[in-house]
């Protein structure tokens, strides 16, 4: 632990830092030990942490660093780089991408920046639409509302990823004190034309593409004057251009909930901004039983995630986990490409990328419509990466006449945080375009008479009645840091034989890259990068899995079963939970 209270004090009196920051330094008591005891690090998702003054807050300084060191890094790569920069709803994010820009403009790096709030998605696909050398987005995602961060992306749209990652946070860490961090007024950055707007002809683009992703628009059309939406963009992003989209498409009956409507940072009608938590639904779901609404639908502040209720022919609303509205969207979107011939024509030339947490039932999905399973390490990141290695193989493979290793057709890319992708206009999860699939398939299972809960029923008949939850422990602070290494450390070093009766079959350990077959004692190398992960195979077609969050001081644990009915599997996963679990209660 580096010396906190040293640090401290040089934040109450150093000039570097501006008279704001001194007096907020020079008022804290409790919460100094964990504002000042490491400095902010990327993680999954980049930079995140409790907005304030700090080492380890976002605030223009350490905001600010980030950004200088990405500047570095772009200026040994290239000359003449670009950026493009977008910002939600949440405080101080118009302020830190103005500022970003500015740093981005002293370094001779021309800044894009977005003239008002932008969903993430968005963003990925402009760093591609004007040929950017890097993005970045400030936002935190669906974190509580002290919460904000920082996300770089690369030229191919996607979230940096090893090497560049590792590359980038090196030449952030170089930048050793605040002081070197380069900043030209923003008159100035204008004048000499390194910082730009980007105006509303990008949002037209931007929706151009997913429009161009609806595969049944006749349907569409003839459904959407009588389907029921109730929308809330969680204070977020989302509103303009998910209305704005729904629309165009011919949905005439969009309610969007009132109190959620106007983005705020504080977000005030929720304790979290978060569509995975139930809480976050409930005044859309009031909306939705004034209104009767087919569909109730939720997007997180930046709008990559989407959270999705539904109403049942017996007129309640049942929620669906990110596994499944996943795993619907796909289902659908396959199908619909069979039938119109837009599959790969030759098996397995067709990818299905999602992680190693997500849902097993992507298995007999992507076997059905003749794709392979790519895996990948939590973060959409890693799935967005994917396709521009298939990309990269197809084109080395361009007149050869059989496939090379890795030259797949990027069919659909889905995690089990609520976010998936249709289509390479983008490079990330994107809750705008999960909106337009998702609708246009409920605009299709409503003429064979079904509602999206009868298909999801129908989809466990025909692929088996998989489960899945996922549970987080919170330890904040050092003290809190530590013991999540703890945790991790004793598991791998003495995990259990078996878990609520189920034997472990193999475990595999993502920090050391091998699979441990635990009956033979067999180990094999795996294919993904090192990160701290374990993954346990359970007999009976079950699994848990344990990591430290990348971005908020949590450990969490991810399960998964398959049983004999939905009934059936979800006994199975409680039983299995709770039984996991119970080996850290102590703790």
């Amino acid at each position: 632990m580096k010396d906190y209270l040293s640090e401290w004090r040089r934040w109450c009196s150093d000039p570097v830092f501006d008279e704001a920051t001194r007096a907020e330094a020079a008022s804290m008591t409790d919460e100094i030990q964990d504002a000042f005891y490491r400095e902010l690090s990327f993680g999954t998702g980049g930079l995140r942490g409790v907005i304030g003054a700090g080492t380890n807050r976002i605030n223009f300084y350490t905001v600010g660093r980030a950004t200088q060191g990405l500047s570095d890094f772009i200026n040994g790569q290239t000359q003449g780089g670009s950026v493009v920069i977008a910002y939600d709803s949440r405080r101080m994010s118009g302020e830190l991408a103005l500022d970003s820009a500015c740093i981005l403009a002293a370094n001779g790096i021309k800044a894009y920046l977005f003239e008002d709030l932008r969903p993430t998605p968005e963003l990925s696909f402009a760093v591609r639409e004007l040929g950017a050398t890097a993005g970045i987005v400030i936002t935190a995602s669906h974190n509580p509302p002290a919460y904000n961060g920082y996300k770089v992306y690369w030229s191919d749209g996607g979230q940096i990823v090893p090497p560049c990652d590792e590359q980038i946070i090196s030449a952030i860490g170089a930048v050793s004190d605040y002081s070197l961090i380069r900043r030209i007024p923003e008159e100035e950055a204008r004048t000499r034309g390194l910082l730009v707007n980007i105006g509303r002809e990008m949002d037209d683009k931007y929706l151009r593409e997913l429009k161009k992703l609806v595969l049944r628009p006749d349907v569409v059309r003839d459904a959407g004057k009588k389907l029921k939406i109730v929308y809330t963009p969680l204070h977020g992003t989302g509103n303009v251009p998910v209305r704005r989209v729904l629309a165009e498409l011919g949905f005439e009956q969009v309610f969007v909930v009132p109190e959620q409507e106007a983005p705020d940072g504080n977000f005030p009608t929720v304790e979290y901004p978060n569509p995975e938590e139930k809480g976050a639904f409930r005044l859309a779901l009031e909306l939705a039983e004034k209104v009767g609404a087919d569909l109730v639908l939720a997007t997180d502040p930046d709008a990559d995630r989407l959270g999705v209720y539904c109403r049942t022919k017996e007129g309640d609303y049942v929620p669906f986990t990110g596994n499944m509205s996943g795993l619907l969207i796909a289902d659908y979107v396959l199908s619909a490409r069979r039938e119109q011939g837009l599959l790969p024509e030759r098996p397995s030339d067709g990818a299905l990328v999602t992680t190693i947490v997500s849902s097993d039932m992507a298995r007999p999905v992507a076997a059905e419509y003749g794709l392979s399973v790519i895996e990948t390490l939590t973060g959409f990141k890693y799935i967005g990466e994917q396709i521009r290695l298939f990309e990269r193989a197809r084109a080395a493979n361009a007149g050869r006449p059989d496939a090379a290793k890795g030259a797949y057709v990027f069919e659909f890319g889905f995690e089990e945080s609520y976010g998936c992708l249709v289509g390479t206009y983008a490079r990330d999860k994107d809750a705008v375009m999960a909106v337009v699939s998702l609708c246009e398939a409920a605009a299709y299972y409503a003429g064979q008479g079904m509602t999206l809960w009868d298909a999801m029923l129908a989809m466990y008949e025909k692929y088996g009645y998989y489960a899945e939850d996922l549970a987080c422990l919170t330890l904040r602070g050092a003290d809190g840091a530590e013991k999540i290494a703890r945790m991790m450390t004793d598991l791998r070093n003495d995990p259990p034989a078996e878990v609520g009766g189920r034997r472990i079959c193999a475990l595999r350990d993502y920090r050391r890259g091998v699979r441990r077959d635990v009956v033979t004692g067999q180990e094999t190398p795996l294919e993904l990068p090192v990160s701290n992960v374990l993954y346990f195979e359970l007999d009976g077609n079950g699994w848990c899995c344990v990591r430290p969050s990348g971005t908020e001081p949590k450990i969490k644990f991810y399960f998964g079963v398959k049983g004999s009915s939905l009934a059936d599997a979800g006994a199975q996963l409680g039983a299995l939970k709770e039984a996991f679990l119970q080996l850290f209660r102590e703790d």
